[in-house]
């Protein structure tokens, strides 16, 4: 085993058998209970070839095990460097805070690249949520939004054109709630906001230094301010640095409503 690797050697309850238990699957169980209880985010884990000998399997067997560990968002591998495990997940917020907030009270440096800027005719669904007349145009904005360097998050929004004029011309790598709050008095003040996974495609997977079909967390936010309609905006964040955990109660005694709002601790990476 290299110098950079550091899985410890197998003890007697952590040998790979053979038995109803297939050999990639207790491989991946050992694997997983290393990197959650000895190994920091960021550490190389042994070649296939030497977990290959440290456990007595194949190579095929040590493929199969850490490619789900990778699909799991535990591992990653780093093409021409190895495999490393992964950053521990940040829990994403569900309540309305900017991008920029968000990182700085994480303690990290937020950074904004603007992809694209238009103005156009939004489709209907957008429409729609901004309130405008069908064939009445809206700003759109397409954003890459890092922290500490790495690519999080791809936002494509549409803004009301009307209640935002001259938002384009804006610094638009600043943080939009702020710019909206000093140029136009318009501070988000309630949304409506629906979750869902989906496969990367392949312009968002470039942007995020992904594969294409790598699994993403997508948020459409619908957000007003003074109870009128300002912004309609999904963002595809990387599932691998990501997680939502919410608390779910029954809002009406006796009722079977139940409302769901976001439990504010972290499980891992935002």
């Amino acid at each position: 085993m290299s110098a950079a690797a550091h899985v410890p050697p197998p003890t007697p309850t952590e040998r790979v058998v053979n038995g109803p238990t297939p050999k990639h699957a207790q491989l991946r169980e050992i694997l997983r209970r290393s990197v959650e209880r000895e190994l920091p985010p960021g550490s190389p884990i042994p070649s296939e070839r030497e977990l290959a000998q440290q456990y007595g399997v194949s190579r095929l067997t040590v493929r199969s095990a850490i490619g789900k560990l990778v699909e799991e968002g535990l591992l990653a591998r780093v093409r021409g460097k190895g495999t490393f495990t992964a950053a521990r997940r940040m829990e994403l917020q569900l309540y309305l805070m900017s991008f920029t907030d968000d990182m700085r009270r994480r303690g990290l440096a937020p950074a904004t690249e603007v992809i694209s800027t238009s103005t156009e005719v939004p489709p209907v669904t957008s429409a729609h949520a901004l309130g405008l007349a069908p064939g009445v145009p809206a700003h759109r904005l397409i954003r890459l939004r890092r922290a500490d360097g790495v690519p999080l998050a791809v936002e494509r929004g549409w803004y009301h054109a009307d209640r935002t004029p001259g938002l384009l011309e804006l610094d638009l790598t600043r943080s939009l709630y702020a710019q909206l709050a000093d140029e136009f008095d318009l501070r988000p003040d309630h949304a409506y906001q629906t979750v869902w996974a989906e496969s990367a495609d392949r312009e968002t997977a470039r942007l995020l230094g992904m594969r294409t079909g790598t699994p993403l967390l997508v948020f459409r936010r619908v957000s007003s301010a003074n109870g009128e309609p300002v912004e309609d905006m999904t963002s595809w964040y990387r599932g691998d640095h990501y997680q939502v955990t919410m608390q779910l109660d029954r809002s009406i005694p006796g009722s079977d409503t139940i409302n769901s709002t976001e439990q504010p601790h972290y499980g891992g990476t935002r």
